[in-house]
């Protein structure tokens, strides 16, 4: 019987085990040094500027004209966030319908009222005396004041979107999923709730976030209906003092503020009707 010798070949004593070296990103580094240089550059520029007056900036950041007017611009924002998403989850309902003349009605409302500037119509709203000098036997000027004009301009204009934004987080669920709640004999009220609503959520929790966001910000238009939210109460003191620049910046610090406490606020719920889904990890 033949034997075979097997020959175990050595490695050579100097050789060196392979590395891995890194892309370089040379151009992403450059580019990244540039934007910290110029972001710098911009921070101390409005720092240093004398023209910012951040002295008056202190003076009115917390006074009471100022903390009045953004007293009204968060209750205004809450009341027309829930009026508008009430109105909008009907108008939903009514698109998903099966009646036509529902569905014909809920579209031509979201079409009409998302084709409208939100100036245009609160505009509109506010002059409404001109058509109709009375409603319900009282005078319009004394049913409609500025801030009436002003939600109901809102809502209005925010329920078309919120509309959108249900029915778009409703369709998202799998028809799987309702068919499978009605095989086990839930209740349509039972599978909504507990099987259509936490899903659709998921969807319906990122826009509404932003349109939270965008009706904080937007309530500053109702300033040319003289409703004193944060923005008019800012120009009422520097229409008297002439400190234009100082007062802009307290209005726009209070909104930065409150849009970022309302982000962190947007981040977990998200996170909250996201539990078990990948963009929750």
């Amino acid at each position: 019987m033949s034997s075979h010798t097997l020959t175990k070949v050595a490695a050579p004593e100097d050789a060196v085990p392979s590395r891995i070296v890194p892309r370089r990103r040379t151009g992403q580094w450059t580019a990244a040094g540039l934007v910290l240089i110029l972001l710098g550059l911009a921070v101390n520029s409005v720092a240093r500027n004398e023209a910012f007056q951040w002295d008056v900036v202190g003076d009115y950041f917390t006074s009471a004209s100022v903390l009045r007017g953004l007293g009204l611009t968060l209750w205004l924002t809450g009341l027309v966030m829930a009026l508008g998403f009430a109105l909008g989850a009907l108008l939903a309902a009514g698109r998903l319908s099966g009646n036509p003349v529902l569905r014909a009605v809920s579209w031509g409302y979201v079409w009409l009222f998302r084709s409208m500037p939100i100036l245009v119509q609160l505009l509109f709203w506010f002059n409404i005396g001109a058509l109709y000098p009375t409603l319900f036997g009282v005078k319009t000027v004394n049913l409609l004041g500025p801030v009436t004009v002003a939600i109901v301009g809102l809502t209005l204009h925010e329920a078309a979107y919120a509309a959108e934004v249900v029915r778009g987080g409703i369709l998202s669920v799998d028809r799987g999923q309702i068919e499978a709640a009605e095989a086990l004999g839930l209740s349509r009220w039972r599978r909504w709730w507990r099987i259509v609503l936490p899903q659709a959520m998921r969807s319906i929790v990122p826009p509404a976030g932003n349109m939270l966001i965008g009706t904080l910000k937007g309530t500053s238009i109702i300033s040319v209906i003289a409703v004193q939210d944060l923005l008019y109460s800012v120009q009422l003191v520097y229409h008297r003092t002439y400190q234009v620049i100082p007062l802009l910046m307290v209005a726009t610090l209070w909104y930065i503020i409150v849009t970022s406490v309302l982000s962190v606020g947007q981040y977990y719920v998200e996170r909250h009707y996201g539990r078990g889904s990948e963009r929750a990890r």
